[in-house]
């Protein structure tokens, strides 16, 4: 009795196994347009660059109250 118990749950691991395996696959095929993307702009992406940090050129420009003078003295 224990020889067929170890051999059952040695089938259920390969069953367990090969399903994740299964599902890995159909999610690769699945979604395999999106994650080719993916990957490739991590492959593109900069990893020295930290997006929180925002470059000052790319800022838009702000009003200031120098603006705001010049605005007045033009009506």
């Amino acid at each position: 009795m224990g020889q067929s118990s170890k051999m059952n749950s040695l089938k259920s691991a390969v069953v367990v196994v090969g399903a994740l395996a299964f599902g890995w696959l159909t999610v690769e095929f699945a979604f395999k347009p999106f994650l080719d993307k993916a990957r490739e702009a991590m492959d593109k992406s900069d990893p020295t660059r930290d997006p929180d940090e925002q470059d000052p050129k790319i800022l838009p420009k702000s009003p200031s109250s120098e603006d705001v003078t010049d605005l007045d003295t033009l009506k």
